[in-house]
């Protein structure tokens, strides 16, 4: 049987200054990128293209017959991945929608059991949910008609329908973006060549040279992020890696996350000790950046260099996570990983009464790559119940107390680095049962 694979999403980089002429190039391809999607959200957005939306060839003839690309001058090969990219957000859009209309459908409690039943059914078929949000008689198969006139004869649908509109109207939102920094690419029109990438612009039979740190060549789909400031670009490539199955990877590793040390395990093991120096380093250059822009400011100073600088720095930090990530997979050998699961980030963003450190915590970063490399070397996580865990003797349960970095429990009398106590009660959590999610394998 072939082996099972996974997208994985790596990048390359162009190899010094790109020209302000081919820079200019491949913006025009972006922002014609961008008036696509636009044109394709203000047309097919709205609940009357419900019905075009699967599997979207509906919308791709309507768009060649729009004549739209011709008055763009646009090729075909950025036209045509420019739409389905749009109906791609509106599907995602609709996706959403529906979750949103669940979650308030199930938490009403002025709906009875047949009522609820009845308007899930409608967000689970596609032509039913079409049909009554633009107010057209439900007509389905012989088979799925009959049950849902059944579902339709126990409650009072005109009632039901006003409802769902009504909420409709409330949690969909017209999609737009006003980005054009970047566009998909099919393999038609690019060759890779001269260790570097030949993309075709608009001119016809015209195709830029863009010269590459490395001489790796890929054949599928692109996409061109461009940093006209920096002049520079970078390409994202999906590629498909073989999952690596280990017969050694067999123990089941509790972790506790931190901004000092990165993993801690329930055996004491510590993985990014330093990771607190780099964001700290991090943190404090920021600070001092955004002191000098802000007295600089009516002088209008650039952020070239500021944008430059920090990237090197988030490349660094990041390739030390990485690092220390892959030495923890190595010496651990898990086949089982147990972690609290991360609480929901804030709606408007990070609190200014938390510490400016706390607020460049990478927590997020290293929770993606756990995940992704886990996933690599076929390895489970399963996250547990965080409530009060830090604070939760390991040995007897009782609550203890945290100071300095050590825990200690007043009943059975155990003492410990609270992380390494933090990472056994995940353990136990998982162990006993109290896990939210399981990823497969």
């Amino acid at each position: 049987m072939p082996s099972e694979k996974i997208c994985k999403t790596v990048h390359q980089y162009s190899k010094g200054p790109v020209s302000e002429g081919d820079m200019k190039k491949l913006l025009e391809i972006a922002e014609d990128y961008r008036k696509v999607k636009n044109y394709v959200y203000a047309r097919f957005g709205g609940i009357g293209s419900l019905s075009k939306l699967y599997p979207g060839y509906t919308v791709q003839n309507e768009m060649t017959d729009s004549g739209f690309r011709e008055n763009l001058g646009l090729p075909s090969v950025y036209f045509y991945l420019a739409v389905f990219d749009a109906l791609g957000d509106i599907k995602c859009r609709w996706t959403k929608t529906k979750t949103r209309l669940r979650q308030l459908i199930n938490k009403n409690e002025c709906f009875s059991a047949e009522e609820k039943h009845y308007l899930r059914f409608l967000l689970k078929v596609n032509n039913a949910f079409d049909a009554v949000l633009n107010q057209n008689p439900v007509e389905l198969t012989k088979k799925v008609q009959k049950q849902y006139e059944k579902l339709a004869g126990a409650v009072e649908t005109e009632h039901l329908h006003r409802y769902l509109r009504r909420q409709v109207r409330k949690a969909q939102v017209k999609l737009h973006t006003d980005m054009a920094d970047g566009f998909s690419i099919s393999e038609r029109a690019y060759r890779y060549a001269d260790q570097g990438i030949y993309i075709a612009i608009k001119e016809k039979r015209k195709r830029v040279f863009i010269p590459l740190t490395d001489n790796n060549r890929y054949g599928c789909q692109l996409y061109i992020k461009l940093y006209p400031k920096e002049q520079r670009l970078e390409i994202k490539v999906p590629v498909q890696v073989a999952v690596r199955r280990h017969a050694d990877y067999q123990e089941c590793v509790g972790v506790a996350l931190g901004m000092y040390t990165m993993l801690t395990t329930d055996n004491g093991h510590c993985y990014g000790e330093e990771l607190g120096k780099y964001q700290a380093e991090y943190s404090d250059w920021v600070r001092m950046q955004a002191k000098i822009y802000s007295r600089n400011k009516q002088a209008n100073p650039g952020r070239k260099k500021y944008h430059a600088g920090k990237r090197r720095m988030e490349e660094r930090l990041h390739s030390y996570i990485n690092q220390e990530l892959n030495r923890f997979l190595n010496l651990e050998k898990p086949g089982l990983i147990y972690m609290v699961k991360l609480p929901k980030p804030q709606s408007g963003g990070v609190n200014k009464n938390i510490n400016y450190s706390v607020s460049r915590w990478q927590r997020g970063y290293i929770r993606k790559r756990l995940e992704q490399k886990c996933r690599e070397q076929s390895v489970e996580i399963a996250e547990v119940l965080g409530k009060d865990i830090s604070r939760e003797c390991s040995k007897c349960g009782a609550a203890g107390k945290k100071t300095d970095g050590l825990f200690s429990c007043g009943v059975c009398g155990y003492q410990d680095d609270e992380k390494i106590n933090t990472a056994r009660n995940v353990k136990k959590r998982g162990q006993s049962g109290k896990t939210i999610i399981r990823t497969a394998v």
